[in-house]
Parts: C-alpha cells; sequence; structure tokens
C-alpha cells in the first residue's frame, strides 16, 4: 500500500540511528537493499496491490501508471546509488550516514510521486532537499560545501516561490488539492493571482530541474558531491523533484495553454542547446556529465511544451530513459576516479583496455544518450521530435534533432580522450573496478539496452497508457 512506501524507509532509518552497537550500521547497506529491492518487485509484480489498497495515513496517496514507473525508477537508481557510495567511501560512519540520507531522500521521492495536494508536494519535496544538502556536503570539503551551498541558496529561492504560490491559491481556491486548483484553472475566467501563482510554482519547479537559465547550481554540485550522491542526483533527484512534478502539474493541474506552451518550449530549446555547448567545453568528467543533464533535461522539457498527448509520451519515456542511462555514466565515472585517482579527461586514456565492462557499458550509455538506434534513449528521442513535428513546432524539432549531432560530438570526445587511445605510463597498473561499481554498471546497461529491443511492448503497456491519466 502507499503509505509502506514512506513507513518502511522511515523505520529502518530510525533503526540504523539507534544509539545501540555498531551491528546496526553495519546492516544498514543490507537493510537499505533489501527495501529497495522490495519496493521495485512491488512494483514490477503487485502493481495493483499497491494502487489499490486503504491508507495507513490520513495522507491523499495516490498510485497510477506514471507514479509506478516513478517508484521504478526510484528503486533502480536508489540501487545503484547505494552500491556505488557504499563502496567508495571510506570511512564506517560516512557509510551509515549515507544510507540514512537516501532512505530519507528515498521517503521524500516516493512522496513527491504519489500525493495529490500542493502542500503535502511542498513538504516531500524540502524533505529530499534537506537531504541532498547534506549528502553532497558529505566529505566536508571545499568543493562539496561550496556545491552543497549553491544549491541550498537556490533551493531556498524555489522554496520561497513555491510557498508564496500555495498560499495564493489557497486565496483563491480555499485549498491546495490538485482537484480544487485543477477547477480553478479550468472555470475560464482565471484571475491574476491563480496566474501568477502557477508563473511561481513552475519558475520554482525549473530551479529544482536544474534548467537554463536557473542552471547554476547544478554542475558544482553533481561534481563535488561524493560518487554515490552524483549518481542519486544526477539519475533521480533532479528529475523527481523539478521534472517530474512539472510535469504532473501542468498536465494534471494548470493545464496547457498557448503562454505556457511557450515559455516550455523556449526553456527546453535554450536548455539543450547551452547544456550541450557547455559540455564541449570540459575536461572534468563529470561536470560534462552534468552539462549533459542540463541538455538532456531540455528535451523532455520541450516535448512536454508541445501540448499533444505524444508529446506528454516522449517526456515521461525520455525521463524514465535518462534516469537510467545518465545513472549509468555517472556509475562508471565513479569507476573511473575510483580506479585511477583523477576526473581530468586530459591525464586519462585507453581506459578500455584496462577497465573493459566500465568501457563497454560507458559507450552504450554515451549512444542511447545521443539517440542512437536500437538503445532505449533513440526511441524516446524520435517520439519527442515526431510530437514536435506533429504539432507544427519544425523549428524546435530541428533543433532537437541537431543537438543530438552535438551530444554525438561532446561523447565521442570523452571517449577518446577517456577509453580510447594510449594508456599513460601513470595509469599502467589501472586495473578494472570492483564488483560494487561493475554490477551497477551492467544492470542498468542491460535496462538500456532491454528498453531498446523491446520498445513496442513497453510503449504499448507502461507510456501509452500513462497519458490516459492526464485526460
Amino acid at each position: 500500500m502507499p503509505s509502506l512506501l514512506i513507513l518502511i524507509p522511515a523505520v529502518m532509518v530510525i533503526l540504523i540511528n539507534l544509539p545501540v552497537k555498531e551491528i546496526l550500521k553495519r546492516v544498514a547497506f543490507l537493510l537499505a537493499l533489501l527495501y529497495i529491492l522490495a519496493q521495485a518487485a512491488a512494483v514490477i509484480f503487485a502493481p495493483a496491490y499497491l494502487m489499490n489498497t486503504p491508507q495507513l495515513f490520513a495522507l491523499n496517496l495516490v498510485i497510477d501508471s506514471f507514479s509506478l514507473l516513478m517508484l521504478l525508477s526510484i528503486s533502480i537508481v536508489g540501487l545503484s546509488a547505494l552500491c556505488v557510495g557504499w563502496f567508495t567511501l571510506d570511512d564506517s560512519n560516512k557509510k551509515s550516514d549515507f544510507v540514512s540520507l537516501l532512505l530519507l531522500s528515498i521517503i521524500g521521492m516516493n512522496g513527491v510521486v504519489m500525493v495529490r495536494d500542493l502542500f503535502s508536494l511542498y513538504v516531500f519535496l524540502e524533505v529530499v532537499a534537506i537531504a541532498s544538502f547534506i549528502l553532497i556536503a558529505l566529505d566536508k570539503d571545499r568543493e562539496a560545501l561550496e556545491g552543497s551551498f549553491k544549491y541550498f541558496i537556490l533551493s531556498a529561492i524555489a522554496t520561497v516561490m513555491m510557498l508564496t504560490a500555495i498560499s495564493f491559491l489557497m486565496m483563491v481556491t480555499g485549498d491546495t488539492s490538485f482537484e480544487a486548483v485543477r477547477a480553478t484553472f479550468k472555470a475560464g475566467t482565471i484571475t491574476f493571482w491563480p496566474v501568477l501563482a502557477m508563473v511561481l510554482f513552475v519558475v520554482g519547479l525549473f530551479i529544482k530541474a536544474g534548467v537554463v537559465p536557473f542552471h547554476g547550481w547544478l554542475p558544482d554540485a553533481y561534481s563535488s558531491a561524493p560518487a554515490g550522491v552524483s549518481v542519486l542526483l544526477a539519475g533521480i533527484v533532479t528529475k523527481v523533484t523539478g521534472v517530474y512534478t512539472i510535469i504532473r502539474l501542468v498536465t494534471m493541474v494548470f493545464g496547457f495553454s498557448p503562454s505556457l506552451n511557450k515559455v516550455l518550449l523556449i526553456v527546453g530549446a535554450i536548455s539543450i542547446i547551452v547544456g550541450a555547448l557547455g559540455a564541449l567545453g570540459q575536461k572534468d568528467m563529470k561536470r560534462m556529465l552534468a552539462f549533459s543533464s542540463i541538455s538532456q533535461v531540455g528535451y523532455i522539457i520541450i516535448s512536454l511544451g508541445a501540448g499533444t498527448q505524444l508529446g506528454i509520451a516522449g517526456a515521461v519515456f525520455h525521463l524514465f530513459n535518462h534516469s537510467v542511462f545518465k545513472s549509468l555514466l555517472f556509475v562508471n565515472a565513479a569507476a573511473v576516479e575510483e580506479q585511477t585517482g583523477t576526473r581530468d579527461m586530459d591525464k586519462l586514456g585507453g581506459l578500455a583496455e584496462k577497465m573493459p565492462i566500465t568501457g563497454i557499458t560507458s559507450v552504450i550509455a554515451l549512444l542511447s544518450t545521443a539517440g542512437i538506434p536500437p538503445l532505449g534513449g533513440f526511441w524516446s528521442k524520435l517520439i519527442i521530435i515526431l510530437a514536435l513535428w506533429k504539432a507544427g513546432l519544425f523549428p524546435y524539432a530541428i533543433i532537437a534533432v541537431l543537438a543530438s549531432l552535438l551530444t554525438l560530438a561532446y561523447f565521442l570526445s570523452m571517449t577518446r580522450r577517456v577509453y580510447w587511445g594510449k594508456v599513460p605510463e601513470q595509469l599502467a597498473d589501472v586495473t578494472e573496478a570492483g564488483a560494487g561499481l561493475v554490477v551497477p554498471a551492467l544492470v542498468l546497461a542491460a535496462i538500456t539496452i532491454g528498453v531498446g529491443i523491446a520498445f513496442p511492448y513497453i510503449l504499448n503497456t507502461f507510456i501509452l497508457p500513462i497519458r490516459s491519466i492526464f485526460g
């Protein structure tokens, strides 16, 4: 039942932090692993049970097909982040703190994808944000603290915007439920205050998503955070707290309008271009991937801006694909840094020979990101381009196609500098990463390939049905 997806990880956080012997800290990894696997299993094998069982809390929690997809994404990325974080952190206290904060993030993200009122949504967004601030600064070095501080400041601005928006909507509707607010926007006599509230809320979510021009915090946060935290942030946190929430509110609460669609199209297009150009100029591996994330999120936003059911399907599908292939790229970046001690691509080279699994899975993720068939990323980008073209948005469709060439260009540059060529003398003794990094990479690569091969089944069974919940 939905309530258990919040209650169980909360109980685990309490258990891990009880003032008893160190044994609970030692089994923290196992507890989190079992919970995440159980959540994934429930979504895959018992979705009807999750969607139809009664509540334990007085919260308006609802699970629909979109929520199920996001809960699965949270499980996949959470599992990868757990493995990477546990096997790269070198201090037992940091490890248990990481697991506790990871579970808190999962509580917040699960809540975000299940709630159906704006104030509860805000509360769960803040749970994720607070856990993320601490996770980014977990190493307590200067870069980590700077990245966390930038995220904190911009997130605080987003918080003020969203709370102000909720206050305005409460004044007008007397309620914060999705249904009540939606009725106000569908009434046909929208006044100044609801429109202002919508603008404030959407801009706040743009900050959370890290889209241009609100992306200043994202490269620093992604690159300075510990390896497992980078996987979590890039793979799912910004997707749930920003992108998912934008899709949910635009489609179910605020509704499409010509002006809102135009904003989404412009912000998406600029993010695609700026993110891709920013990635081209990087030599730090994680910063390149961070700018790539900005560009890929732009694809999701621009698809939503098409304002059609096909555009929604493309946005949702690319949201899932991006969670998978971006997590894979950050897992492999962690493997490279763990084995070589550097993220500077100018100091790397020839690692495909020394780290074949990391090299092969990285190429799979890179090709999926660039939209090369038959991988998952190709199909979601194809749907996005078709949605834009069918909606008559030809310039935006052309931008989406041309930006894929930029994506291919900066990833070929990364592949050449990191995995191809001659191995530098100082890296002659480098070996493949351990199982804690290799196994998540193989699982994520298998999902990327599987989604591409099974595209017709996945589209008809999981993606297209999501359109029906938006009316």
